[in-house]
């Protein structure tokens, strides 16, 4: 019998099927709780029957103020089952962000999680605290006729932006595109796999993979919020996971770790790597120590999946570039001007593929900002294709700055200077000067017994750059900040520098 189910039309229906041919399978691990496959899906319809009975119909809104949870997990699919649009919102955004989206949602019904509260002067529709699901979970499935007829092009969810360039924006996902996502994650994951789920479930590589997770019949292990490395490679010891993935940050935390000496990646089918810039010595020092292979892979919140390396390409691709587009994303580098640039010239990287957000939040002017006319999401990320196809990140449109007149890339300096003996891990931000219009200053944590200067790392970068990308001030911090999405913060390093300035 194959691991994985036979496609249906919607994400509803693919939970009804996966229970079926895999009832006692570990659908969630979390903590000393264990969820099974046919649990999820009774506890999903007494949940649909609980938003029913509250009034929820298709199309309303139910916002998910949780942290990861097997509970997170049940809510998000009873409220596909009525074809309510589920809006999950990070508890590490601040209490405007959060206003601002439950404005802008207008919720039938909120679920409020232990420690998290609903901001002032918002509507949250009803209010369900998480402690009380336990009749909800079950209420048993359904009546018959209750349930409405789903369509693949029905929105399933709404996926926050993290805020870091003002208030979050909303990018909506239908089925169709979940259904897409799937047919194009590739080694990612296989049919079994025991995944470790280490982001935030508001976050999109849990809320458009739901689809794929069901798929494949995948177990998800948590970690709890919030994240530690030290939880992180407990369950890897412990729990026979095959599959993890990461943001940049969290693998140089887990490397940084005692406990990696205690623990066995030998079940570890492959590791993920994605979602910020990546350092080639971080990636060379998860293959080495992980001992399986590492994917590089690059994405954002709006388009679903984009590129990704190949389990066998040689460690100087997995380790310098983000791989080639999935098989249904068209992928292409534009000057400033439209125009597509020639392999080795930067460019901003847009795409296109059945896999991508269908727009934001009832904000079709936004909308109309980053998808065109013929379909394309202008991502805002640069970067430029070598010759053997694969595509490199060099930095993000808004994060570029001038020199003298000369384009920097931050991303591109930051992976010359990660190489550096004396920097643990690092960040540079473009910040005005009088005569040179900008400047880069280089954020640095030093690597452990270590003191770099910044003359070395200028002469580091001079070496290996042109002149004018060696960054013009050092400043040596203790950790560097991180967004709600576990990316570095830029713009709290750049607000850090006005107010010195």
């Amino acid at each position: 019998m194959s691991e994985a189910v036979t496609t249906p039309a919607t994400t509803a229906d693919l939970l009804r099927d996966v229970a079926a041919t895999h009832p006692d399978r570990e659908a969630y691990v979390h903590g000393g709780k264990r969820a099974t496959y046919a649990w999820l899906d009774r506890s999903a319809d007494g949940f649909a029957t609980t938003l029913l009975d509250l009034g929820v119909a298709k199309g309303d809104v139910v916002t998910l103020l949780l942290s990861s949870s097997i509970k997170f997990a049940v809510c998000y699919l009873g409220a596909l089952r009525v074809g309510a649009i589920t809006s999950a919102l990070n508890l590490r955004l601040g209490r405007m962000e959060q206003a601002s989206i439950f404005r802008r949602t207008e919720p039938s019904v909120t679920i409020i999680g232990d420690g998290a509260e609903v901001p002032a002067d918002v509507d949250p529709g009803i209010e369900l605290h998480v402690s009380a699901l336990g009749p909800a979970f079950a209420a048993g499935p359904p009546a018959s006729g209750r349930l409405p007829r789903l369509d693949v092009t029905d929105p399933t969810c709404i996926v926050w932006t993290s805020g870091t360039t003002g208030a979050p924006k909303g990018a909506v996902y239908d089925h169709a595109a979940q259904n897409a996502i799937s047919r194009n994650m590739g080694e990612l994951t296989a049919p079994g796999d025991r995944r470790l789920s280490v982001l935030p479930f508001a976050h999109v590589g849990y809320m458009t993979r739901m689809w794929d997770e069901l798929l494949n019949a995948t177990t998800l292990i948590l970690p709890g919020e919030p994240w530690t490395p030290a939880e992180h490679l407990r369950m890897i010891r412990d729990e026979g996971v095959t599959m993890v993935t990461g943001v940049p940050t969290q693998w140089q935390r887990v490397l940084d770790h005692p406990d990696l000496a205690i623990t066995d990646f030998s079940g570890v089918r492959v590791a993920g790597l994605g979602g910020a810039s990546i350092a080639p010595e971080l990636v060379c020092r998860m293959r080495e120590r992980l001992g399986c292979p590492v994917l590089a892979r690059y994405t954002s919140t709006e388009a679903g999946v984009c590129t990704s390396t190949r389990i066998g390409d040689p460690d100087e691709i997995v380790a310098n570039t983000v791989g080639r587009p999935a098989p249904e994303v068209e992928l292409r580098l534009l000057d400033p001007k439209g125009r597509e640039v020639e392999p080795g010239i930067v460019g901003e990287i847009v795409c296109r593929s059945p896999a991508m957000m269908r727009g934001y939040w009832r904000d079709p002017e936004r909308s109309a900002e980053v998808i065109d006319d013929a379909g394309f999401l202008h991502t805002g990320d640069l970067g430029l294709y070598g010759d053997d196809g694969n595509l490199r990140i060099v930095g993000r449109l808004k994060e570029m700055y001038i020199r003298g007149g000369y384009n920097v890339y931050p991303a591109e300096i930051e992976g010359v200077l990660a190489d550096h003996p004396a920097v643990d891990h690092c960040a540079v931000v473009g910040v005005t000067h009088g005569d040179l219009g900008e400047i880069g200053v280089a954020f640095v944590v030093a690597a452990p017994g270590s003191a770099p200067e910044l003359a070395e790392l200028r002469a580091w970068c001079r070496d290996r750059l042109a002149d004018y990308k060696a960054p013009d001030r050092l400043v040596i911090v203790d950790d560097l900040p991180v967004t709600a999405m576990m990316k570095i913060d830029k713009r709290a390093l750049a607000a850090r520098l006005q107010e010195e300035l």
